[in-house]
């Protein structure tokens, strides 16, 4: 994915792709070491996409916490006691809010674009 459409999506879609990455890298984290630290290194990279997103600039400390947390669960979960299952349910829940944003024209504030002014449930 070019990175110029990844600041197209909104929070969740965004945080939501990386867990799809904290995913992959929990399911070929015994069986594959090349797939996983593929996956892992996406993630991060994802991390540091969102991290650069001027419309989230109130949730950086969140982001770059769980970019911390990603790279301890890599590292064996040595500082924080991470790992990849519990950053995949972390994840989950905002591609599922994500995907009921989209779906069902919910409005869950930190799902909308930033600066969408018809947005009035915040």
């Amino acid at each position: 994915m070019a990175s110029g459409r990844w600041y197209e999506y909104s929070l969740c879609e965004q945080l939501g792709n990386i867990g799809s990455e904290v995913g992959r890298a929990n399911k070929w984290k015994d069986k594959n070491h090349e797939l996983f630290e593929s996956s892992v290194f996406r993630a991060i990279e994802l991390l540091f996409l969102t991290l650069t997103d001027k419309r989230w600039k109130n949730r950086l400390k969140e982001i770059a916490r769980a970019k911390e947390v990603l790279c301890d669960a890599y590292l064996g979960g040595k500082e924080y006691g991470s790992t990849f299952g519990d950053l995949e349910k972390y994840f989950y829940h905002y591609a599922y809010a994500a995907r009921k944003n989209k779906n069902a024209n919910i409005r869950i504030p930190a799902c909308r674009q930033a600066g969408n002014t018809n947005d009035t449930n915040e």
